[in-house]
């Protein structure tokens, strides 16, 4: 994202988990501003991504959805690797977080389409 706001807002979103861990109302107002920044710049994979990824917190309490795996693998391995959990996937969200921060890579953009499978799939 370009816009320096937003850019300050994914800053504050990554120190809030790494200083004060997981917390789900804060995380999903954050997310929440931060697609507007989104809309604005008139993205559409990464609006989607932030819409996608507050829906599933709300709906959660957490974030149960993997890191996209950068290998390929067969149908039935995925199934078992890649099987979101019960569990708060605090790397995964940190990840998904980071990729916010700068599209102009071609593969953080992939895997923003890759986390937004997964959120729909969920």
């Amino acid at each position: 994202m370009e816009h320096p706001s937003a850019q300050k807002l994914i800053n504050k979103i990554q120190v809030d988990l790494f200083k004060h861990g997981f917390d789900a109302e804060k995380i999903v107002a954050d997310l929440k501003k931060l697609r507007e920044y989104s809309l604005e710049e008139n993205n559409p994979v990464l609006t989607k991504a932030l819409r996608l990824t507050y829906e599933h917190i709300e709906a959660n309490g957490a974030f149960l959805i993997p890191i996209p795996d950068d290998e390929p693998f067969d149908e039935e391995e995925a199934v078992s690797e890649n099987a979101a959990g019960t569990e708060n996937n605090m790397e995964s969200l940190e990840y998904l977080v980071s990729l916010f921060s700068d599209l102009s890579h071609k593969n953080n953009l992939s895997d923003l389409r890759e986390y937004n499978k997964a959120l729909l799939a969920f």
